[in-house]
């Protein structure tokens, strides 16, 4: 049977137990200007949403 050489700390323990990862968000090109925004959202630079002016620039 396999028996561990040595305690294994806890920061060791810690760091395979994180589960804390980066994840780049998801972005899609806005239909009117061409910028990349978020899904589902007012395009920053145009203020277009499916279409429509929302937001006045």
């Amino acid at each position: 049977m396999a028996v561990p050489k040595r305690k294994t700390s806890k920061k060791v323990k810690n760091q395979r137990r994180t589960h804390k990862k980066l994840h780049a968000p998801g972005m899609v090109q806005c239909d009117n200007c061409g910028e990349y925004s978020k899904p589902h959202h007012v395009c920053k630079s145009c203020g277009q949403y499916n279409g429509k002016q929302v937001v006045n620039s």
